[in-house]
């Protein structure tokens, strides 16, 4: 997964309230629907490197009806935070550039500042993909030996894992 592209979408937000989030029109935004819960997704910052690998526990949903638990362990609207996601375009506001999330439960983040970025590296703008290419296959084995993660198995680690680029997307003027 790609996530970028407006300075109101935080990955320090998605890492602590666990998301992935897109918008800015439909090409951004329709690929999160390739999404299936249980499915791994790592997160791309283009021209940054990986920071994020996880599990998705749900449904893409509009930012206005995302709920996330705050400090006290409360269920509320990510909106309702005192949060720059918030300040992102509601479905309310403009349905066609709304920004939409899908939960997640990392495995493993780290800040924008100690990516894993490598030579050979999969990278692609898009918000989802499936890849397939080789490159593929050495990233998920590489950031699975720099993280010291678990593949449930090297086919489901390789065939069913999505890259994600953080945020995928803009607002107009953002």
């Amino acid at each position: 997964m790609s996530f970028a592209g407006d300075p109101d979408r935080s990955w320090d937000e998605a890492a602590k309230y666990g998301f992935i989030a897109a918008g800015g029109g439909a090409w951004y935004t329709t690929t999160l629907g390739m999404l299936s819960p249980g499915e791994r997704v790592r997160v791309y910052i283009p021209d940054t490197g990986y920071v994020g690998v996880g599990e998705v526990q749900g449904a893409v949903t509009a930012l206005d009806d995302f709920t996330v638990l705050d400090d006290a362990g409360h269920e509320v609207p990510l909106v309702s935070l005192s949060v720059k996601a918030a300040s992102l375009t509601r479905v309310v506001d403009d349905p066609d550039k709304a920004e939409y999330l899908v939960p997640v439960k990392w495995t493993k983040t780290v800040s924008p500042a100690k990516a894993v970025k490598e030579k050979g590296f999969f990278g692609k703008q898009n918000t989802v993909a499936r890849p397939t290419t080789a490159a593929w296959g050495y990233t998920v084995d590489r950031l699975t030996q720099r993280w010291e993660i678990t593949e449930a198995s090297s086919v489901a680690g390789h065939h069913r894992a999505q890259a994600l680029q953080p945020g995928g997307g803009h607002r107009p003027g953002g």
